[in-house]
């Protein structure tokens, strides 16, 4: 009777361990495998095995809030149905070859907390969607083919604590809307085409750690009162049209950046450095 208990109980146990995706999630998944041609994936999935089990598939209760893809040689597009994964509060398909435009339905996924596709090849312009992931406290898109300007709904996204679009092909503004961002710690756009002044709504971000705003088309001065961020390491202007030249500064101190002898010689990063 002892034995027979125990067996149930492991039964019971197993149960809850393999509990069962959604039949809808687990087709939005497949749906994502077949459009990255997922079997030539370096760590692809067998589906006649537990949804739990899929490399990079994070389930909690019953439903995926992560997928971790990044590295994986994913190639293709990004489906309409990634959307429908509302449980999903971290999605990174970092370092792949993902090619077409990032879906509008990314907007439903109002959970996310995390949104990485950088180190892809991303074409079109980033969805005015966006702005409806007011969860989202990074947002890692660098490193792609976006084209277009940032889109004004950025500024919902006032959780958020990262935003790295460098190295696109972004044009026109900082958008004004950026000054709702005042939990934003990194900000870079650094290698776009982006234009017009420095926007003086940014001196409103003094949680700002990095402001990489190199390798653009901006012009005029910049607001005085980014001297006075209390906590930036990390500033970087160079390269663009301004009416004088700014120091960078890499991982120092806080000196009075418009009094910087401007001869000084200057420092390129990146987002992924």
């Amino acid at each position: 009777m002892r034995t027979f208990t125990q067996t149930l109980m492991c039964l019971f146990v197993s149960a809850i361990t393999f509990a069962n995706v959604s039949t809808n999630e687990k087709e939005v998944l497949i749906a994502l495998y077949n459009s990255t041609q997922g079997e030539q994936w370096k760590n692809t999935w067998d589906f006649s095995t537990p949804v739990e089990t899929w490399y990079g598939v994070t389930v909690k209760n019953n439903h995926v809030v992560e997928l971790s893809l990044e590295f994986n040689n994913l190639q293709g597009h990004l489906p309409q149905e990634i959307g429908e994964l509302s449980y999903l509060q971290k999605l990174n398909l970092g370092f792949n070859k993902i090619s077409g435009e990032i879906p509008s339905s990314i907007g439903n996924l109002t959970e996310l907390v995390s949104l990485e596709l950088f180190m892809n090849s991303f074409e079109g312009e980033i969805p005015n969607e966006i702005g409806q992931l007011s969860n989202l406290e990074i947002l890692r898109l660098y490193s792609n083919n976006l084209i277009g300007e940032i889109p004004t709904t950025i500024g919902s996204l006032t959780n958020l604590k990262e935003l790295l679009l460098g190295s696109n092909n972004l044009t026109g503004t900082i958008p004004t809307q950026i000054a709702t961002l005042i939990n934003l710690q990194k900000l870079s756009l650094i290698d776009n085409e982006i234009s017009g002044e420095v926007p003086v709504e940014i001196a409103g971000l003094l949680q700002l750690e990095q402001l990489i705003l190199a390798s653009n088309e901006l012009t005029g001065d910049l607001p005085f009162e980014i001297s006075h961020f209390p906590k930036l390491e990390t500033f970087m202007v160079s390269d663009n049209k301004l009416n004088q030249d700014y120091i960078s500064m890499i991982n120092g101190n806080n000196p009075n950046f418009l009094d910087f002898n401007a001869s000084n010689e200057a420092t390129t990063i990146t987002d992924n450095d």
